[in-house]
Formats: C-alpha cells, structure tokens, sequence
C-alpha cells in the first residue's frame, strides 16, 4: 500500500457541516437542564477522492461556525497535519471567542481531519494513533430525573443484567437540587436495579451547593456509589475541591473544558479525582490528547464525555484512560444516523468497527436527511 495517495501530497479540498437534530424518545432532564431533542453537527472534509468525518452536538449554528470562520481557514492546507489545521483555526477565531459553540465547531473539524488523514493512509484511526488497549472501558449513562422508576429500572437492568455493562450513571440534583428526597429515593432504587454487579455513579450537572453536596455524599457512600459528577458548578473549582476533600466518592468534572488553560486550572486546584473531557468540545482529537497529557502528568486519569464512537480511538490510545460515556441519547442518534458503530457488550467497546478506516463511522444519508435542519 502506498503511503502517499496517487494525486501526490494531500491538501484539504473542502469542508462543509451540516446539522442534524433528533427528537428524544421521551422528555429529559438532569440538574439543571431540561431538554426534548439534541443536535449533531457534522463535518465533512475533503482532499482528492476521501471524505473524513467528524461532529459535534449543540446549536445547529455550530455548521455556520464551520462554513463561515473554519472551512477557508483549513482548505487548501495539508491534509497531513491535523494539529497545524487546529491551531489555524484557534487563531482565527480570536475576535469570534473559542469557548463554547465556537470550540464545538473548531473540535467537529478537526475530528474531521483525523478521520480523513487516516482514511488516505488506508488505516483505521487506532492504528494512526497506536493503542495502549484494544478493549475500551464504558459506562451506561442516562437514568434523566424526568424517568419514572420502571424507565430507570429497565434501562439500568438492560445495561447490567442483559450487556454486562458493570458501570452505570443516573442523573441527580433535580430542580437546582430542590428534590433531594427524591435524589435519594432514586438513588436507591438504582442500587437495587443493578445489585452488588455494577458500580453506580451519580451526575448532578453542578445543581447542589457545597454543603448539599457534602451531606449528600456521605448517603451517596453508604449507597456504594463511587463516583459524584458535578457535585457544584464546574466553575467553582474551590468548592469542587473542598467536596472532593471532604467525600468519600471520587469527585470529577471538566466536560466543558474547550483549553489546556481550563483543565491546567482544575488539575492544579485539586477539583478533581479523575478528569473528564470531550473531544466535541475541547479541541477535537489533538485537544483530547494534549488534555490527557496533562492528567497523566498530575498522576489523573481521563473519562471521555458523551459522543462514544468518536471517543473509541482517542481514548484507546492513552494509558491513564479510567472509561467512556456509553450516552444514552448520543448512542441513540449515532446508531441512527451512522454505520459503523459499536457493541458495548461486556463492558467494553474496540477502537472502531472492524475492517474499517479512519472512525469507522459513514453517514446513513436517507436516515439523516430526515433530521437534516434547514
């Protein structure tokens, strides 16, 4: 196989989003969020006959991010060099401001460029990155506060009891923390769900205040939960430290960190016992990796947040990986709008599908026109 495709030294042709947004099953919530669909915005790149893929979810503006400030910027630059085509475009966003959509639209496009580098070499992107590990910790995330106690039971036992999914995570926190007997009641029936065959993990999208979070923490440890999300505002890395501090459970956070600055402040602040990140939102592929290079320097391990299929790769290839989020609604919409995705069986899920190149993802472009935002 030829390393170098026929046409000579690849450049980025083209680059174009497009946003997609589906309907959930059934109203959803957590803390602090109430939502009823979710968007993903996809990014196409381009160079001779290859297209690679790449997303992101949140606004559907997040396409007129790429079309308008990112694609001019990354066409006609070598295809090779996905890490120089990022900080182009960091550049040229300055007076657009990163954090926030405009992140989501930089990581979707460089995702994209990862994809397509693999997939002119012919490799999947496991093999271009190289691997610690070919079987990828996940775990079952959902149990929204809108599910009544027969949805959390059945999804929590399909995930347990039917995959063997021996981690899952419910929501918690519910109005700003204003339920906390219901969180508890919940909580527990989570615990009977699943027995003594699954770690259980609480998500409180940063709802409780500090003290909240401290009582409620020494119920979460007698309920065997090992792990407390957000417990506050990610924001409020003072309070996440004296929680973290003051619980038994290991406290993590960091799914909106879009900068090495972001995640040098939580690690140096003591935030956190194990880092989270999201390659739609912290830069993509090189984001995510720079990110769990500064964990392993801070002796942290690294969770990748949502979007699993993209997270497969990135996250085989680091050593301090503790897990993926296995996202209830981001493997809903990507089993529906892509081929390629993966079987979270046993607890783990490979790189990528495989026999495939790059992700291993395609668009299903008749199940995707229907979601298509116009």
């Amino acid at each position: 196989m030829n390393a170098v495709p026929a046409w000579g030294e690849p450049l980025v042709d083209a680059v174009a989003a497009t946003a997609y947004t589906v309907p959930t099953q059934t109203p959803e919530a957590d803390g602090t969020l109430a939502w009823d669909s979710t968007t993903l915005v996809l990014v196409r790149a381009r160079s001779g006959g290859s297209t690679g893929l790449g997303y992101t979810y949140g606004a559907p503006a997040a396409a007129r991010v790429v079309d308008d400030l990112l694609a001019g910027t990354v066409t006609g630059l070598r295809a090779w060099d996905p890490p120089g085509a990022n900080e182009a475009m960091r550049r040229a966003v300055r007076n657009a401001g990163f954090p926030g959509l405009v992140a989501g639209a930089v990581s979707a496009v460089d995702i994209a460029l990862w994809d397509l580098k693999a997939r002119l070499l012919g490799l999947p992107l496991a093999d271009l990155l190289g691997v610690t590990t070919r079987a990828v910790p996940v775990y079952g995330s959902g149990g929204f506060t809108t599910y009544g106690a027969a949805q959390q039971d059945r999804q929590l036992r399909q995930w347990v009891h039917e995959q063997g999914i021996p981690r899952v995570k419910i929501k918690v926190g519910e109005s700003w923390g204003g339920a906390e007997q219901r969180d508890r009641e919940r909580v527990v029936a989570a615990r009977a769900s699943v027995g003594d065959a699954a770690e259980l993990y609480v998500d409180a999208n940063g709802a409780y205040t500090r003290k909240q979070a401290i009582r409620l923490a020494r119920f979460l440890d007698d309920a065997g939960v090992t792990w407390f999300e957000e417990p506050v505002s990610s924001d409020d890395l003072t309070g996440l430290a004296r929680i973290r501090a003051a619980v038994s459970p290991d406290v993590a956070a960091g799914e909106y960190g879009c900068t090495p600055a972001y995640f040098g402040a939580m690690i140096a602040s003591g935030a956190v016992d194990c880092l989270q990140a999201d390659a739609t939102r912290c830069g993509g592929i090189t984001g995510w990796l720079r990110t769990a290079a500064l964990a392993e320097a801070a002796g942290l391990q690294i969770s990748a947040h949502c979007a699993p299929h993209v997270h497969g790769p990135v996250a085989a290839a680091v050593p301090n990986l503790r897990h993926v989020e296995w996202f209830h609604d981001h493997v809903r919409i990507e089993r529906r709008l892509l081929d390629g995705t993966l079987d979270p069986s046993g607890g783990t899920i490979p790189p990528s599908c495989p026999g495939r190149t790059g992700l291993g993802l395609e668009l299903r472009e008749e199940a995707a026109e229907r979601h298509r935002v116009r």
